[in-house]
C-alpha cells in the first residue's frame, strides 16, 4: 500500500513538472537523458572545485615556505590569504558560468566586476592603515577615528556597489539619483533616527565627553564605554549598560567628572552643639592624612569645614581630593572615610546628635484604663 502510495505520487510530480518544462518550450522531456545531463554536471562540478581548491593549497603552501611561520600568522598575511581564496572563488565562478553557456560579455563584465571589486578591498586595506596611522599621529580622540572610519568605510562600500554595478549595464546616474529620492523618503519616515545621527556627528565633533569618562547624563550616572552615531552607551556602577539616544543627550545636561582631573568629595558630618569644631578637626584630619587615595598635594589639601548652624547639629564639610583614576571606586572611597570618621568620633566621645521625639500628653483620661493595671502607683496619685 505504501509503495503505491509513493509510486503514484513520483508519478504525479513527474507528470507536473514535465508539463511546467513544455509550457516553457523546452518541449517534451526526457528523464533519462535529463537525469544523466545532471549528473554529469555535478560530476565536472567537483572536479572543477578540486582543481580550484588544490590549486589554492598549492600556492598558500610555497607562500608560506617562502615568508616563513612567524610572518604567515601576522594580519599582513591573513589580507593575501583572503585576497587569493577571493580569486580562486572568482576564477571558479567564472568556469561555472562557462559551463552552463554563459556569454562571452557576461563572463568579460563578472571578470571585471570581480577584479574592480578586488580593487576597492585593496584600496579600503591600505587607505584605512593611512588614515588610521594619521590619525593616530595627530593624536586624535578615539570617538572621532570611529566617526572617520566608520564614514570611510560607507563611502567605499557605496562608490564600490555603484561602480561595480556599472559593469553590467547599469545606468550609474539613475541608481544615484534614485538613490537620492529613496533617502528623501527615508528621512521623512525616520527622522528620529537622522536627529540621533546629526547629534552623534555633533557629540563627536564638539567632545564633550569621551570614551572612558564618567558623567551624569539625564540624572543617569555612568562610564563612557561607545559613542555610535545613534546612541552612546554608559556602563554604571552597578555593572549595567544603558544606551541613551544622542539626541536626548545633546539636548539634556550633561556632568562631567573626569574632564578636570582630580575631583573633591564634600562629606556632610554633624555635631552636637555642646562639641568643639575644633576638636573635631583634630580628630577627622589624621584620617585623611592617612587614607592612601587621598590626595596631599599643593591647592588640593584635605580640609574640614563649618559649613553651616544648623537647628539641632554644628554641620561640618570633610573636604579630600582623590585622582581620576580612583573614580571607579569614588563610592567606595567616600563610604570608608565616612566609617572612619564616625568610629573616630565615636572613640573621642563626640556626639553626633540624630533626631528625638518627646510626647506631652494633658489630661488622657481616655488612657486611664490602660495605665492602671500597668502603673498602679501612678494611678493611686
Amino acid at each position: 500500500m505504501a509503495d503505491s502510495f509513493w509510486q503514484a505520487v513520483a508519478e504525479q510530480l513527474k507528470k507536473n513538472l514535465g508539463d511546467s518544462l513544455e509550457a516553457l518550450g523546452a518541449g517534451e522531456v526526457e528523464w533519462t537523458d535529463m537525469g544523466v545531463g545532471v549528473i554529469s554536471q555535478l560530476l565536472i562540478l567537483v572536479v572543477y572545485l578540486g582543481l580550484y581548491a588544490g590549486i589554492y593549497l598549492v600556492v598558500m603552501a610555497v607562500l608560506k615556505a617562502v615568508v616563513g611561520q612567524k610572518r604567515s600568522d601576522s594580519h599582513t598575511f591573513a589580507h593575501v590569504r583572503t585576497g587569493l581564496r577571493y580569486l580562486v572563488g572568482l576564477g571558479f565562478l567564472l568556469t561555472v558560468l562557462a559551463q552552463f553557456g554563459a556569454t562571452p560579455e557576461l563572463l568579460q563584465s563578472v571578470a571585471k566586476a570581480g577584479f574592480i571589486a578586488l580593487g576597492f578591498y585593496v584600496g579600503w586595506l591600505v587607505l584605512g592603515r593611512v588614515i588610521v596611522e594619521s590619525m593616530q599621529r595627530a593624536h586624535l580622540d578615539p570617538s572621532i577615528r570611529q566617526l572617520v572610519d566608520n564614514l570611510f568605510s560607507v563611502l567605499l562600500v557605496a562608490f564600490g556597489a555603484v561602480t561595480v554595478l556599472a559593469q553590467f549595464g547599469f545606468d550609474v546616474l539613475s541608481i544615484v539619483a534614485g538613490l537620492g529620492i529613496v533617502g528623501i523618503a527615508v528621512g521623512f519616515a525616520a527622522q528620529s533616527t537622522l536627529s540621533n545621527f546629526i547629534a552623534g556627528v555633533t557629540l563627536l565633533i564638539e567632545r564633550p565627553f569621551r570614551i572612558g569618562d564618567w558623567v551624569t547624563i539625564n540624572g543617569q550616572d555612568g562610564k563612557v564605554v561607545k559613542i555610535a552615531l545613534r546612541t552612546t552607551w554608559l556602563r554604571t556602577r552597578d555593572n549595567i549598560f544603558t544606551m541613551i539616544p544622542n539626541d536626548s543627550v545633546a539636548s539634556s545636561e550633561i556632568v562631567n567628572f573626569s574632564t578636570e582631573g582630580a575631583i573633591r568629595l564634600n562629606i556632610p558630618v554633624g555635631i552636637a552643639y555642646k562639641e568643639s569644631a575644633e576638636a573635631a578637626r583634630k580628630v577627622i584630619m589624621p584620617i585623611l592624612e592617612q587614607h592612601p587615595e587621598v590626595l596631599q598635594i599643593a591647592d588640593m589639601m584635605p580640609k574640614v569645614m563649618l559649613s553651616n548652624l544648623g537647628d539641632s547639629s554644628i554641620d561640618l564639610t570633610v573636604q579630600a581630593w582623590i585622582g581620576p583614576d580612583n573614580l571607579d571606586v569614588q563610592p567606595s572611597i567616600k563610604a570608608e572615610l565616612l566609617e572612619q570618621i564616625k568610629d573616630a568620633l565615636d572613640h573621642a566621645g563626640i556626639e553626633i546628635p540624630f533626631p528625638h521625639l518627646q510626647l506631652f500628653i494633658d489630661d488622657a483620661e481616655g488612657l486611664k484604663p490602660v495605665m492602671e493595671p500597668l502603673y498602679p502607683k501612678l494611678a493611686g496619685q
